[in-house]
């Protein structure tokens, strides 16, 4: 901690000045359902993107193919947009029509 002093009447006067951190904000990355990105090509993503093992990657897929969602991961904001922008551009590149969205906690 940074310490300041203060000088006054011949006396020195130390003081601890407080610094309080706090953990960034957390978004987060959720991939949306639409009727013609395969669920193939959304294990791809989640894998390639998310670096996630292909069983955990198959549950996300399944999320977003029953309820229309699933949620990939949580992030601070500047990762959580990076990733984003990556799914729609490899989805962009093989024609899908694959929506990944930011949702902040």
């Amino acid at each position: 901690m940074a310490e300041e002093t203060r000088k006054g009447l011949g006396t020195e006067i130390k003081e601890k000045q407080k610094h309080k951190t706090r953990e960034p904000d957390l978004f987060k990355v959720v991939l949306l359902n639409d009727d013609y990105t395969t669920m193939d090509f959304v294990v791809w993503v989640i894998q390639k993107v998310f670096h996630k093992p292909a069983a955990e990657a198959t549950k996300v897929m399944m999320d977003v193919h029953k309820k229309g969602r699933g949620v990939v991961g949580r992030f601070p904001y500047d990762i959580a947009r990076t990733k984003t922008v990556q799914v729609k551009q490899l989805a962009k590149e093989n024609e899908y029509p694959l929506e990944c969205v930011l949702e902040k906690e």
